[in-house]
């Protein structure tokens, strides 16, 4: 028997990192070959415990010689295998997000994840219809033509995308700093969806009457109600796979958002809470990038750029590609809200495209290291 040791991971580096806060020190600043040869010290230290409480169980083994992955001649073991699977071609370079603690500046596997109670900002975004889909309109036409003989009823037929084109989607979110990262809008091919026509509301809301909105009818009470409307009304039955893509929400008040949002079907979708609809970020969830991969023939024929952005970066801050946010924090080194939720929000009133907001406590998923929140971010993989 040959006993074996796994000698490397964050557990050890955080063990070195708890002994440099209790003496005032900073990680960063510590030259990164002392702190792997602290990490080696304090690996080699337990393998040495370890091992003599075993002997003294009385196992019997090769303890004199025991397998360690941080021997050198096991570490260029693991490069050189790892480089045949690039010589043979079979080493790629993808992304995905992940669960990721700036605190720890490390990705997180789901049993390093513990829940516990947060309050979240809440908003209601609208994402203009921008086009229907091909097949709908020509329905639509079709309908109008084999119903009735009359102009009219071919009128009436394009009156009905007229006001579907005039609409805005709506969807929910309790993360308001993943708009910069949307692509797309999911809906549920189960679901029921009305088209809703805002009738009173009061002087200066952000919901006004006139407006045309779509949202699951079994949710559209409790979304009028948030974003304080007085008295709506249904005018009919709307399937949102007829809408072809959305403008993105913060297209009108920041540079950098013109591009096309489509809709796409999911079956993570439910009519238990918000809109209907779920606010898509391939960047920053894992349904996310799991519906948006699986739709890239969909959004290729859409015009469409399948390519996922990377705004958050391992600190917090966003980057080049949420474009107007530069220098926003979603979250900092301490585990502090910073300001992104607050200059998004803000950003999506000027646009016109916030319909209300609020908050929320609920469970959020924390390091259970650091006690900290983490976030949901794409990284290199």
């Amino acid at each position: 028997y040959v006993p074996g040791w796994d000698c490397h991971g964050l557990p050890i580096e955080w063990k070195i990192e708890e002994t440099y806060r209790a003496k005032g020190r900073n990680k960063d600043e510590v030259p990164v070959v002392e702190f792997r040869q602290e990490c080696r010290a304090f690996a080699e230290h337990w393998l040495g415990v370890q091992r003599e409480e075993f002997k003294r169980l009385g196992v019997t083994g090769d303890w004199d010689n025991p397998y360690q992955t941080m021997t050198y001649p096991a570490e260029a073991t693991i490069a050189r295998e790892i480089m045949k699977f690039a010589a043979n071609g079979l080493l790629y370079r993808g992304s995905k997000p992940v669960m990721w603690s700036v605190v720890e500046k490390t990705a997180l596997a789901e049993a390093e994840v513990e829940y516990d109670e947060h309050t979240s900002d809440t908003i209601w975004v609208a994402f203009p219809i921008r086009a229907l889909t091909d097949a709908a309109t020509r329905a639509a036409q079709d309908a109008a033509e084999q119903s009735g003989e009359s102009a009219d009823d071919v009128a009436a037929a394009g009156a009905l995308a007229d006001d579907l084109l005039a609409a805005s989607v709506v969807i929910w979110t309790t993360t308001p700093w993943t708009i910069p990262g949307n692509r797309a809008v999911a809906f549920s091919k189960s679901i029921d969806y009305g088209l809703y026509r805002v009738t009173k509301a009061p002087e200066g809301n952000w919901a006004k009457a006139g407006q045309l909105y779509v949202l699951a009818d079994r949710l559209a009470s409790d979304v009028f109600k948030s974003a304080k409307v007085e008295a709506f009304e249904r005018l009919r039955g709307v399937d949102p796979a007829d809408v072809a893509w959305c403008a993105h929400p913060l297209a009108d008040a920041v540079a950098g958002y013109d591009f096309r949002v489509p809709m796409i079907a999911g079956d993570h979708v439910t009519d238990e809470a918000g809109t209907g609809f779920v606010h898509t970020a391939p960047s920053h969830g894992r349904e996310d990038f799991d519906v948006w991969m699986a739709s890239t023939r969909l959004l290729v024929e859409r015009g469409v750029d399948p390519r996922i952005p990377h705004p958050v970066d391992e600190d917090g801050f966003y980057t080049q590609d949420a474009p107007g946010f530069a220098g926003g924090r979603v979250i900092d080194q301490n585990g502090k809200k910073g300001d992104a939720n607050d200059r998004v929000i803000k950003a999506l009133a000027e646009s016109g495209h916030l319909i209300a907001r609020g908050r929320m406590k609920h469970q959020y998923p924390h390091s259970w290291r650091s006690k900290k929140p983490i976030i949901f971010r794409n990284t290199p993989q």
